[in-house]
């Protein structure tokens, strides 16, 4: 019954196998039930007797030899886990303690290599603040990688209906609503945790560097790469900016290829390892990494104080 208890969700994803043996046994069943009601003739019931004896002795012998296939399918289902159940889980750290305080050294190593960057300090305050607010999340993350930092999880209670109004406020609000009806982060609005499917995110990210067994420069060069984005709106040195990214992509480049000659496919498997850095959310971090020792604070005021001491 792996079949019945899969996902519901509509798409690909979520349809049932049309050619499995289970659909075909449950498909004749509801047509013989359906020819049950019809009454046909007793020269039908006997043509139809004979269909389904000869349906079901086909059934037995292709079930006999395909059986260890089937049963291998049936286990890959149910290890494969549902995008949509992996959204509405929710996990946090099982040592916040210790992991929170490996974090919080790694944003700080983090911090002193921004400011020790040259180029960066000749930007003007308001295109390092930009910069800082947009990439302390990813930096940091590449830091943990860099300092093989791992952590667990641990699954909590995924919060009821009854919860999510409560902590919306009053007059049934939503709690991912404000009073004003803008949208409030899952870190304010109280729901503990987050995703465990960005959880699963941030793991991916770290196997991957581990494996591909980054070296110092080559972080440097991706942090560099993360900390001079020329993606956001409002940088008055755009252009300087952009060509800042474009030498720390070619420093990169030409460092893979002067070290690891024989490996052809090294600077395109670090720029997915870039891609997939990028796609982790700053509240995430925060909410996962922070929030359980300080709490729900503003992580930007916790950066100002940290790196301008402001």
């Amino acid at each position: 019954m792996a079949t019945l208890e899969s996902c519901h969700c509509s798409g690909a994803g979520g349809q049932n196998n049309n050619n499995s043996i289970l659909y075909n046994i449950l498909k004749n069943d509801s047509l013989a039930t359906t020819e049950e009601e019809q009454q046909p003739t007793p020269q039908q019931n006997r043509q139809h007797r004979a269909i389904r004896v000869s349906s079901c002795a086909s059934l037995s012998s292709s079930s006999s030899c395909s059986s260890s296939s089937s049963s291998l399918r049936l286990d890959v289902r149910q290890q494969q886990a549902c995008s949509c159940s992996s959204s509405r889980r929710r996990g946090c750290l099982r040592s916040p303690q210790v992991t929170c305080k490996a974090a919080s050294a790694v944003l700080v190593k983090t911090l002193r290599f921004v400011k020790n960057v040259p180029c960066f300090r000749e930007l003007p305050e308001e295109d390092q603040l930009l910069l800082v607010r947009n990439g302390w999340a990813p930096l940091l993350v590449l830091g943990l990688a860099q300092d093989r930092v791992d952590f667990e999880t641990t699954e909590t209670a995924e919060p009821s209906m009854l919860q999510r109004i409560l902590t919306g406020g009053c007059g049934g609000q939503s709690s991912l609503t404000d009073r004003q009806g803008e949208p409030r982060s899952e870190q304010s609005a109280g729901i503990e945790g987050v995703s465990l499917s960005d959880i699963q995110g941030i793991k991916a990210f770290l196997k991957k560097c581990w494996v591909l067994d980054i070296s110092t420069k080559e972080y440097a060069y991706l942090k560099g790469a993360v900390l001079f984005n020329s993606d956001l709106q409002g940088l008055r040195y755009l252009h300087y900016i952009q060509s800042l990214r474009r030498e720390a992509h070619q420093a990169l480049n030409e460092h893979v290829k002067l070290i690891y000659r024989e490996d052809s496919t090294r600077f395109a498997k670090l720029l997915i390892a870039l891609s997939m850095l990028r796609a982790i959310s700053p509240p995430v971090v925060a909410q996962l990494f922070f929030k359980p020792v300080i709490g729900a604070v503003n992580m930007e005021d916790v950066l100002l104080e940290m790196f301008y001491g402001k």
